[in-house]
Formats: structure tokens, C-alpha cells, sequence
């Protein structure tokens, strides 16, 4: 079953774009109990591995709290970046330059996190690799993050649908694609409280180009104004003093990745052949299903 087609590599790689890298620091943070939930998740050693890292938001966050942390990402710019940011140069952690897909991995880890990243990545690839990188009892956890409704996304949406450069999306759901091709095992999930991040309204247009289909590298220059005019058009009129402030939740859904490596299926009641899972990740978290 083939990856969605705007999921397909000619997208994923507007990420190393030198303009994508420049917006990215506009895009709202993941917030802060995102970071509380993935702590409890890492089993011994204690290492994590943070696959697609970006700038690192995860990773540094982390870096600290486990006993390391390898961030991975496949843009040296974004690494660059990283590791000027405040936490970057952690000794704790580590930068890797590579694709998730083929680079070196260390490990084994007692966690590996995606945050906004597993969609763009080759799975089938991919998510066997983690599998084998994984300590007993370590799960794969795929964060994402949501914004609440917004006053003016009615009216902004035909603008992005104007705009964009991805002419092939399609709505869709990261875990379902997964599971529907035999490649993760959800054994649970959490989402945070909703947390507000206040921005000026330039800074959230120009959050815009740090995303699918908006890389300024690939936009010519025109439409790329005429994007920013309409989308702040658009959202000024409910601004207060120039800013305004998203609702954000975090989500994190962690399991198996790549069950369908085990040898055979474990019968009812019987632990996973491979890894033995903590009760804790087999329990906890609820919450909404997120559109990832």
C-alpha cells in the first residue's frame, strides 16, 4: 500500500530548505507536560533517540532529564540551528546528521520519539529499524500537536488552499495509515491540557513557510507575497494589539513499531515475544484521537 502522495519525499524535503530552517522558530512550541508524558514512557537504559529532530525542540527538552539523548535529522541547517538554540549544546546530547531510514543508530534506546516528523519518513523502512533499535520494553512515541479552532480558519483556508505548493493532500490519520499497513501497535496515548501561545500575526503568517507547501525556496516571490498580504488580511481584524493567541494542545501515541517483525503472534494473555511491556504503557493515557 503506497504512502499518501503528499507525503512523498519531493515534500519532505522542503525541510532542509534554508527558508523553511529560518521560519521554523515561529511555529508554536509543543507544550511542556508533552515532555513529562515522554519521560515516563523511556525504560532502561535511559538513552533516546529523537528521530527527525528538526531544531531539536524535543531533544533538548529532554536532554537533561534521561541519560541521553541522540537527535536526529537529515537537514544539516536544522541541526545548525539546533545547536545554536538555548539547550543545544547539552551534554547529554547528541546531534546526528542522517535519515532515519538508513543512518547509524546507537541504542539500544528505553524510548524513541517522532514529534511531527514519522509522516514524512520511508515506513516500511523505517519502523522495522526502530523495532530492532528498541531496549525490552521500549515503545515507539509519536507526538503531534493541534491547534484549537480559530476565529479566522474558514476565511484562511481557501488562502492556503490558493497558495500551497502540495497539490496532492489529503486529509488523514498518521497511526491509522500505520496500523492499516501492519506497522505500529498503538498501546496507548495522552493528550495535554490545552496551553496558549501568543504570537504577532507576522510571526504566525510567516509560521506558515516552516510548513508543507509553503517553502519560500519554492514559492516564487510574488506568490509568496501575495500569500503573507491575504493571510494577514485575514487575521488582523481579530487580532489584540497586533498578536494573537492559539489554544495548543500536545498529543503523544506511543507502540510496537513494526509488530508484524514478530515471528508469530503471542497467544491471548501471553506478553510479546520480543519485548515485555511495562503495565503502565498498556494503561494510561485516552484522550482524542489526533488528526496527525
Amino acid at each position: 500500500m503506497p504512502k499518501p502522495d503528499h507525503l512523498g519525499p519531493e515534500y519532505g524535503s522542503q525541510f532542509a530548505d534554508p527558508s523553511v530552517v529560518a521560519a521554523y522558530r515561529y511555529r508554536p512550541p509543543y507544550p511542556d507536560a508533552v515532555l513529562a508524558a515522554l519521560v515516563d514512557l523511556v525504560v532502561p537504559p535511559g538513552q533516546v533517540l529523537d528521530a527527525g529532530t528538526g531544531t531539536g525542540e524535543i531533544a533538548c527538552g529532554l536532554a537533561g532529564r534521561v541519560a541521553g539523548v541522540d537527535a536526529l535529522d537529515p537537514s544539516p541547517g536544522m541541526i545548525a540551528a539546533g545547536r545554536a538554540l538555548p539547550g543545544g549544546d547539552h551534554p547529554a546530547l547528541t546531534w546526528l546528521l542522517g535519515r532515519a531510514e538508513d543512518a547509524p543508530l546507537g541504542g539500544p534506546y528505553g524510548l524513541i520519539t517522532a514529534a511531527s516528523s514519522l509522516h514524512w519518513m520511508e515506513w516500511e523502512a523505517m519502523l522495522p529499524r526502530f523495532r530492532d533499535a528498541l531496549s525490552p520494553g521500549g515503545v515507539l512515541a509519536i507526538v503531534g500537536q493541534a491547534s484549537s479552532p480559530n476565529p479566522w480558519d474558514a476565511a484562511l483556508q481557501p488562502v492556503i488552499d490558493r497558495y500551497s505548493t502540495n497539490r496532492k493532500y489529503r486529509p488523514y490519520h498518521l497511526v491509522d495509515e500505520l496500523t492499516q499497513r501492519g506497522l505500529f501497535q498503538e498501546l496507548g496515548r495522552r493528550s495535554t491540557q490545552p496551553t496558549t501561545f501568543t504570537q504577532l500575526v507576522v510571526e504566525y503568517v510567516e509560521s506558515f513557510h516552516a510548513r508543507n507547501g509553503f517553502s519560500r525556496d519554492r514559492m516564487a516571490s510574488d506568490e509568496a507575497a501575495a500569500f503573507d498580504a491575504a493571510a494577514r488580511s485575514v487575521v488582523l481584524p481579530h487580532a489584540d494589539a497586533g498578536s494573537v493567541t492559539l489554544i495548543i494542545t500536545g498529543t503523544v501515541v506511543w507502540g510496537v513499531p513494526a509488530p508484524a517483525r514478530c515471528s508469530r503472534d503471542p497467544d491471548p494473555g501471553e506478553a510479546d515475544p520480543v519485548h515485555q511491556w511495562p503495565v503502565a504503557a498498556l494503561t494510561a493515557g485516552s484522550g482524542q484521537r489526533p488528526d496527525s
